[in-house]
């Protein structure tokens, strides 16, 4: 029987095969109390299980293919780290000492723990980061249980046309995804930040996320489309949809190798103005991803990665600069944009988080530049360690959720002293680095000369933008439907911003979503953006949209959309954006 289920579109493109399904590891495990001349022999089978996952990560960064996604190394370092964090380790073997828990019991009660502190977060990809900690414990209970690590274990022979269906996908089994060439992903957990989702782009691979029920409504060799332009995934399709999807994927085949050609050349729209095509990257290794695909430098470093996984302690500012100067150094002399932490209270960086109590609405609350000026050392600690990186190439430092004229001045204020502390200590960095700031809450947008006086920049991040606007959590599935980049007051801040900064000469970019999306790339233009960063992966779909745009063509139908307000109204106006 043919049917249809949706989820959220991560990786574009069309799969077609038949469904591998990936039982979930089960974490309902054993529970009893053990002796207590029994205490430190269930210690050292805990060490032992992790001394078993350690070599497992090492032996699999070892066969890590030369080609390999930078994304695959990376997340095998992370779940080397959360291995051996001590949130995880010590406080399991407290567990097991203090209320003489067998080890699968305090490893299990340890991960709720943890898992209740993620739930918390407000920033989308850092609570999609809980999926890592699930997986690493999973990994340490089947080595305690004496169990096989591979989720591919019983694949044999040729998967090209096989498609995974799975609860949720951990990063080290992606590796194994990568050789052995499975057509398309689908999972009922993730979001568009979740591993599954970045590393599909990367690779290139339609994939589908946050399908509820996937894994328990599929069977094993069903066949199913995954259409990941729309996030939609098809069982046993009739004969004319199976028809129809296989033409569009032959057409989708030939347009990938049609956009490499546009690789190299020159980014302009048809009457010749030239346009910024930039990368969103969360760690330094993706620079090379970004390099590949032809962007013209970094628009957003985000830098939560290299603090989430310090429980006791926050990143030292050697840490730090090494990871910022490679990202610049990959980036061979173009300019690296590097946005200071954007996590809060409620983020778990704190060893004592498990006593802290959630503040009531975290996203309202202390977090991005507002935790930062709340804790001078340690925000002049990633100062000096970004301006530092700056002696190594083109660096720009961007601020995150600003609102008020005094925030910003006691950030310039701090990035002086920052400067002065490295002037006494005899370090080098680029003393005419430029400060920018984010515009993601509409206070923000509507207070921008206080903005276009004191900064050198300015990064309209969409994706909060939108939220702050509308009052809607995209990851609350409740309201996620109301959640629309195209809401006329989105669009109008927007505008606003674009033209505000043109006539003060201040340049402007997008770096949230929108700017990856192609749909929406002659909207953008026509309002005045001439710099786009996104995922390194939508660079060459966006490129494509820009070579053939003309902007004085645009004029008329984009102030038609920003003069329209009913919803039919604004569609109508967009499919004329989509014509002109």
């Amino acid at each position: 029987m043919s049917f249809t289920l949706h989820g959220i579109p991560v990786s574009r493109g069309i799969a077609i095969g038949r469904a591998y399904l990936i039982a979930p590891a089960a974490l309902d495990v054993d529970h009893y109390l053990i002796e207590p001349s029994q205490i430190e022999g269930e210690v050292e089978r805990f060490r032992t299980a992790q001394g078993t996952v350690h070599e497992e990560l090492e032996a699999l960064r070892a066969d890590l293919a030369a080609d390999a996604p930078s994304e695959m190394g990376a997340f095998l370092n992370v779940h080397t780290m959360i291995l051996n964090d001590a949130m995880l380790v010590q406080e399991t073997i407290d567990l097991i000492r203090t209320r003489r828990y067998n080890v699968e019991w305090a490893l299990t009660e340890q991960l709720e723990r943890l898992s209740r502190h993620f739930d918390d977060i407000e920033d989308e990809y850092l609570r999609e980061r809980k999926a890592d900690i699930e997986q690493v414990v999973e990994r340490v209970l089947k080595a305690l249980a004496g169990g096989s690590q591979s989720a591919l274990d019983g694949v044999h022979g040729s998967c090209d046309e096989m498609i995974v269906v799975a609860h949720d996908i951990a990063p080290a089994d992606m590796l194994q995804f990568k050789t052995q060439t499975f057509q398309g992903f689908v999972t009922d957990l993730g979001g568009r930040t979740s591993h599954t989702a970045i590393v599909a782009r990367s690779l290139g691979i339609p994939a589908a996320v946050g399908v509820q029920q996937a894994s328990t409504l599929i069977r094993q060799d069903d066949l199913i489309i995954v259409d990941g332009d729309h996030g939609i995934v098809i069982v046993d399709p009739a004969p004319i949809v199976l028809e129809e999807y296989t033409y569009r994927q032959s057409e989708k085949a030939l347009e990938r190798k049609k956009l490499q050609r546009l690789k190299f050349s020159p980014t302009q729209t048809l009457c010749g103005t030239k346009i910024e095509l930039c990368a969103n990257i969360e760690l330094p290794e993706d620079a090379r991803a970004a390099l590949e695909a032809g962007a013209t430098g970094v628009g957003l470093f985000r830098t939560e990665f290299l603090f989430m996984n310090h429980k006791e302690q926050l990143p030292e500012e050697e840490e730090q600069f090494a990871a910022y100067r490679h990202a610049v150094e990959l980036m061979n002399g173009l300019p690296v944009t590097i946005r200071t932490i954007d996590v809060g209270a409620d983020k778990p960086l704190d060893a004592a988080a498990e006593s802290y109590e959630t503040a009531p609405n975290p996203a309202l609350g202390l977090r991005a530049i507002r935790w930062s000026l709340s804790e001078p050392q340690m925000f002049l600690t990633q100062l000096r360690a970004i301006l530092r990186a700056s002696a190594f190439g083109s660096v720009k430092i961007l601020i995150p959720m600003l609102a008020h004229a005094q925030e910003i001045d006691q950030t310039l204020d701090l990035i002086r002293e920052a400067k002065r502390q490295l002037d006494d200590a005899g370090l080098a960095y680029d003393p005419n680095v430029r400060v920018g700031a984010m515009i993601e809450i509409p206070a923000a947008a509507i207070a921008l000369p206080l903005f276009l006086k004191r900064l050198d920049f300015l990064s309209i991040g969409t994706n909060d933008l939108i939220q702050y606007t509308l009052a809607i959590d995209r990851a609350d599935n409740s309201v996620a439907h109301l959640y629309d980049p195209l809401h006329p007051a989105v669009l109008h801040l927007i505008a606003f911003t674009l033209r505000e900064a043109k006539r003060a000469g201040v340049p402007v970019s997008v770096c949230g979503e929108m700017a990856g999306d192609p749909a929406l790339t002659r909207l953008l233009l026509g309002m005045g953006l001439t710099e786009f960063s996104m995922h390194p992966s939508q660079l060459l779909v966006v490129k494509q949209e820009i070579l053939r745009s003309h902007l004085k063509t645009l004029e008329k139908p984009v102030a038609d959309v920003l003069a329209a307000f009913e919803p039919e109204e604004v569609q109508a106006a967009l499919k004329r954006v989509a014509q002109a």
